[in-house]
């Protein structure tokens, strides 16, 4: 109801005023200025007159700039007495009667050391019987290619993880024992496997 009433209300009314609008632009237009005709016309000039400039004169005024004089050459020295002596220092080889063997100092030879170690997951099937902290004693060998090999369990606080620690250390990989420059299988090697239950 009020929209059709703001409706009724709202077209005569704009009606009214553009009509007035209208004739009131009409009545602007119809207007004649009357303009002075005593006036002066204003005169516009909408590009600048250049003067013509005299390049000789302007090549007359022209000076090049003055450079810097070089600095002079230093002395030359012709004293002979002046020349460094080329000739060193010569002494004798002192000798040394002592019999000493103090031998290479490098020995090349080292057991087997971890590269690689890569954390066990820990079963979910046994987290509900596992206590906070749980270790896994396992024994293997290590090939000479650096891979672990025959690993067995020798103690364990909870057999649920036997296999997860037999899996992560399958993952391990080892810089091989080498004994005279040659890499060797190293045999028995025990390392113990923690399982941290993190809640």
């Amino acid at each position: 109801m009020g929209s059709f009433f703001r409706l009724i209300i709202g077209v005569p009314g704009a009606i009214f005023v553009t009509g007035f609008l209208f004739l009131f632009m009409s009545a602007m237009i119809r207007q004649d200025p009357r303009l002075n005709e005593a006036e002066d016309a204003i005169d516009l000039s909408i590009t600048a007159q250049l003067d013509d400039t005299d390049l000789n004169a302007a090549n007359k005024e022209f000076k090049r700039p003055t450079l810097d004089a070089p600095p002079p050459p230093p002395p030359a020295v012709n004293d002979p007495s002046n020349r460094p002596a080329l000739d060193g220092v010569r002494a004798a080889i002192p000798t040394i009667d002592a019999n000493l063997n103090i031998g290479t100092g490098f020995n090349p030879d080292r057991d087997a050391q971890p590269l690689v170690r890569i954390p066990p997951q820990y079963p979910e099937r046994c987290m509900s019987r596992a206590a906070a902290s749980e270790s896994v004693l396992l024994q293997f060998d290590v090939t000479p290619e650096g891979q672990t090999t025959n690993i067995r369990v020798v103690e364990s606080s909870n057999s649920c993880l036997n296999r997860a620690a037999v899996r992560s250390v399958e993952r391990w990989k080892y810089q091989p024992k080498i004994v005279d420059n040659q890499p060797q299988p190293r045999r028995g090697v025990q390392t113990v496997v923690t399982f941290e239950l993190v809640e």
